[in-house]
């Protein structure tokens, strides 16, 4: 009776644990929620306002008059998916060439591929912007999408799903079926690894949505740029910051990784389960 009783009580302090971590991290959401429906001078208001106001249309109408948020949205929404779909091809096409067949060399490429996964991002920005100022690309969306087709962390992490996930002897089969490269690479090892796709597509897309600092050295053009370079440009003449105008600007970037995310995960759950029927 006692160990069932403890059994409850631990049992209790998990949910509880759990339900506090749920809202202590839905609670920044929230509050961007509150702040992007009050005017700049309630948010600083003390005590704060914890319940939404209603000047949210008036804080959408002052960001589309500020800058071109759907035209930033646009040029973001094409370089997140372009990206997203070439790291998908180009990472797992790798990743399934490392951890599924025996070249020499093998061992010396992924090493240099880890050390390139070391190097920081800002130390390629300079070198990375001579190379396409030489190509002319400077100024336009090529300059986002393609230093981003292939990245080192994709093709770890798919390396290591497919390791775990393609069975040799599945291999063998395909082989014995007359399947190709190509084919072993799109009839075999695709459908197996589509939860690790979906989790590196989900992660890529968010990254290259939020990505400011190298759209912000690439893209010249303060009329073509993307949506994160397009936030950071809403301050008044004078200095001083609308930011409920600011956090309006952010809860509607916030959408489309929303939706991405969702489908995303039901796309993770659904390929679980059906690997756990399997």
């Amino acid at each position: 009776m006692k160990g069932m009783k403890g059994t409850r009580a631990r049992g209790l302090t998990l949910h509880i644990s759990l339900i506090a971590g749920v809202l202590g991290s839905l609670f920044p959401f929230y509050w961007t929620i509150v702040m992007s429906t009050h005017s700049s001078a309630e948010i600083f208001q003390y005590p704060p306002k914890l319940l939404p106001g209603s000047h949210f249309d008036e804080n959408v109408h002052h960001l589309f008059q500020k800058i071109d948020f759907f035209g930033s949205m646009f040029n973001t929404l094409v370089v997140a998916v372009s990206v997203t779909f070439l790291v998908l091809f180009f990472d797992s096409l790798a990743a399934f060439v490392f951890a599924k067949f025996h070249f020499p060399g093998r061992r010396a490429l992924f090493v240099i591929m880890m050390g390139i996964f070391m190097v920081p991002a800002q130390l390629q920005a300079i070198p990375q912007f001579v190379i396409m100022a030489k190509l002319g690309w400077i100024g336009s969306l090529t300059s986002l999408v393609i230093p981003a087709a292939a990245n080192a962390f994709g093709i770890f992490w798919m390396r290591q799903y497919m390791k775990g996930s393609i069975h040799d002897e599945l291999m063998d089969s395909s082989r014995l079926d007359g399947c190709g490269f190509l084919r072993q690479y799109w009839h075999v090892a695709l459908p197996v690894v589509r939860p690790g796709l979906a989790f590196l597509g989900i992660f890529t897309f968010m990254a290259q949505w939020n990505d400011y600092a190298w759209p912000l050295i690439a893209l010249i053009n303060p009329d073509h740029v993307t949506l994160q370079v397009a936030l950071s440009q809403l301050n008044s003449v004078n200095g001083t910051t609308d930011y409920g105008m600011v956090m309006a600007g952010a809860l509607l970037a916030l959408i489309p990784l929303l939706v991405v995310f969702f489908i995303g995960a039901r796309q993770i759950m659904a390929d679980l389960a059906k690997g756990a029927i399997r």
